[in-house]
């Protein structure tokens, strides 16, 4: 007997007759002699909808009390799935986040797990219950619902994994995780297996099939998961499995393409080199809430260090604010990310001499490169982003189940 956790996003709680579906999935779980846990997000377009109302009341992200409205929506779904599971004939019940609890702690709206107890799902999975509980939220020291940020019910599912030592299947509108996105590059192959080590990167880098801290904590705990479609008949979809790279019996030198786009551009010239310097910068952008990714730090002529960072373009405003005092500060927008992910690219200079041949060849200008053990990231004209993923892909193979 396998102990699974179920996890299902807005899309496959969209409507009725899609949580019914998904339902059929938990059933069909159950009925291979399984011991299943559920965990759902709110139905699709409902956590919008709530910060909308939110927002026209004054309230916003990172206010505790839209916390308590936005964590309603996962609520109405955990019930209406236990619904759906009794209508099947199952026992089944909705759990919230303060009947475990689901203890976290840190900021309204990206709140982090610090424990979960999982007495009261053994019990119940004990008594042949499924649990359905409320994702995207716990519960703070001082006892109030606090949000876990955009996409947290994939961490609530692989927190919830951990805790009763079950593995973790994320249910979403897509068949696993690609190559890159079938949108752009029509190629795009499915991977049957990813390590959490290169699912983290193409996550951080723009994939949306997975949130980051949900890899990060089944790494860390050592949760297997498994990416599979709701839109496919119960049973029927393959997926993707997520797991440790030591339990990867072939690599591929490159995994996948992934990108982002709206990116800027932030240039600080002449920066003294001093603690006031370049970490003075990167102190006012912190305490702005300023994500960084790109950075390059080169001598200046005069003296000190000219800097150089991309941001995200909805960040760039407030970066600019939070660095008005430093003379000649200039920036640029229009530009997008796109990475090459692949655990095999360590110690793999080729990998960059391909992108940068590749990207040459199709007279791509690179504004920026960051690499990492694993990824290498260039940033690109936007306007050039479908183009570069396109060739990219092509490059290195990615529309073949050769590995190397």
């Amino acid at each position: 007997m396998t102990r699974l956790v179920l996890k299902f996003g807005g899309t496959s709680m969209g409507s009725p007759q899609r949580i019914a579906h998904s339902a059929s999935i938990v059933a069909a779980e159950a009925a291979r002699g399984n011991q299943v846990a559920v965990v759902v997000s709110a139905m699709s377009g409902e956590t919008d909808r709530y910060l909308g109302h939110a927002t026209s009341l004054g309230g916003g992200l990172g206010e505790i009390e839209t916390d308590t409205v936005l964590a309603a929506g996962e609520q109405a779904a955990a019930a209406l799935m236990a619904l759906a599971l009794k209508q099947l004939g199952l026992k089944a019940r909705s759990i919230l986040a303060w009947q475990l609890p689901i203890e976290v702690d840190g900021v309204p709206g990206s709140a982090r797990i610090t424990g979960i107890d999982g007495e009261v799902l053994e019990s119940l999975l004990a008594d042949g219950v499924i649990p359905v509980v409320a994702g995207y939220q716990g519960v703070d020291a001082q006892g109030r619902l606090v949000t876990l940020g955009r996409g947290g019910t994939d961490l609530s599912a692989a927190a919830i994994a951990a805790a009763i030592g079950a593995e973790c299947d994320i249910y979403t509108d897509v068949d696993g995780v690609f190559t890159t996105d079938p949108r752009i590059e029509p190629a795009a192959t499915r991977l049957a297996r990813i390590s959490h080590d290169e699912m983290l990167e193409l996550a951080a880098m723009g994939a949306k099939v997975l949130q980051t801290r949900s890899v990060e904590y089944a790494k860390a705990k050592g949760v297997a998961m498994r990416v599979k479609s709701s839109f496919a008949a119960p049973g029927a979809s393959a997926g993707t499995q997520v797991l440790s790279e030591s339990a990867l019996a072939e690599r591929r030198v490159v995994s996948g393409i992934a990108y982002a786009r709206a990116q800027a551009r932030i240039a600080v010239p002449g920066i003294e080199d001093s603690a006031s310097g370049p970490g003075g910068v990167f102190a006012a952008l912190a305490g702005a809430g300023v994500h960084v990714d790109m950075i390059v730090q080169g001598r200046a002529r005069s003296g000190g260090s000219n800097l150089e960072f991309s941001v995200e373009g909805r960040d760039l405003r407030a970066a600019l604010q939070a660095l008005a005092g430093h003379e000649g500060l200039s920036s640029e927008v229009g530009l997008a990310k796109v990475s090459v992910v692949g655990t095999g690219l360590r110690g793999r200079a080729d990998v960059a001499r391909t992108l940068y041949g590749v990207l040459e060849a199709e007279a791509i200008e690179v504004r920026m490169l960051a690499t990492s053990e694993i990824k290498i990231s260039a940033l690109v004209n936007e306007d050039a982003l479908e183009r570069a993923v396109r060739a990219l892909h092509a490059a290195y193979r990615l529309d073949t189940a050769v590995y190397s």
